[in-house]
């Protein structure tokens, strides 16, 4: 019966899983039983329960790592009033960053999964630990692909060093190229992005930066107002991080559209519900019980905790 009330707990809100309980089971069970139950399960979750058995089929060539943030609803009782009994009258509501990190191979579908409240450095083993798991050997090349936060591209070389190449994604440049399209090209700005996607696809960078060029708006003009200078400012601080001809050629993505369609299902589908707010350990916790679904190593769990 634990594993069912975790099974409806960690897809549902625990106000409506009594009720599931009572149509499927014919068994009343109280909201504070289902969170209590559901919880302790989350909480007693290893990174080795959420982490897949590390492959044992051929070596990859490739494999694919990607991560973007999510921000979840977090309250912090009794932040800075240590000697306050009731701590729940001092409450900060804040949203806390859920760094979700995605890694498969080329030739799947289904890609393995790591969510963390952690700093950066904590994603970053998470994207090694999954690309261990996901058959990573000194063969292997890691194709990271992200927007242009800075720190993404830092622990894609931290993590994988000669191994691991970072690639801008492809649309999220776009966005910089549309903004900058009205003043380099005016009267036909939809032909003007059109020709520079074609050109960064066939690796022509510095062509793309020769079209930018005339137009720089000069340093008086506000940043606000500089859409050009702000594109090639873009482009020119992330060297190496357009080789989109080459992700191309290798049949590798050059946008990191699956990790941000992965946000909706492994966290926001549970942990942003209208009026929820989680403790931050209780967050964490609930992360990885969508993990260990997302993963398929819920009956490995549930294996050990019936062994136990």
């Amino acid at each position: 019966m634990q594993r069912v009330i975790t099974d409806f707990g960690a897809d549902n809100p625990f106000h409506s899983v009594g009720a599931k309980l009572k149509e499927h089971y014919g068994i009343s069970v109280p909201q504070g039983a289902a969170i209590t139950l559901t919880e302790r399960h989350a909480r007693a979750l290893s990174e080795a329960d959420i982490t897949p058995a590390t492959s044992t089929v051929v070596t990859p060539l490739a494999l694919i790592a990607e991560t973007d943030g999510s921000m979840v609803p977090v309250v912090e009782t009794g932040a800075g009033t240590p000697d306050v009994p009731d701590k729940r009258r001092h409450r900060t509501l804040l949203w806390k960053e859920a760094r979700l990190s995605l890694v498969r191979r080329p030739d799947e579908v289904t890609p393995i999964f790591d969510v963390t409240l952690g700093d950066v450095a904590t994603t970053g083993a998470a994207l090694k630990r999954l690309t261990i798991a996901a058959g990573l050997k000194p063969t292997t090349r890691v194709h990271g692909v992200g927007d242009g936060a800075p720190w993404i591209a830092e622990q894609i070389e931290l993590q994988f060093g000669a191994q691991g190449h970072y690639l801008i994604d492809f649309y999220h440049l776009c966005e910089y190229l549309a903004a900058a399209a009205p003043v380099c090209a005016p009267e036909q700005a939809t032909d003007w992005m059109t020709d520079q996607k074609a050109r960064l696809k066939a690796g022509q960078l510095d062509a793309v930066m020769a079209a930018l060029h005339p137009y720089v708006e000069p340093d008086t003009v506000d940043n606000a107002h500089a859409p050009v200078r702000a594109c090639t400012r873009y482009i020119a601080n992330r060297p190496g991080q357009f080789k989109y001809r080459e992700a191309i050629a290798a049949n590798l993505p050059i946008g990191s559209g699956e990790v941000e369609s992965a946000h909706r299902f492994v966290i926001q589908k549970r942990l942003k519900l209208p009026g929820a707010w989680w403790n931050p350990v209780n967050a964490q916790a609930m992360l990885n019980l969508r993990v260990l679904r997302a993963n398929h190593c819920w009956q490995r769990y549930w294996n050990k905790a019936a062994a136990a």
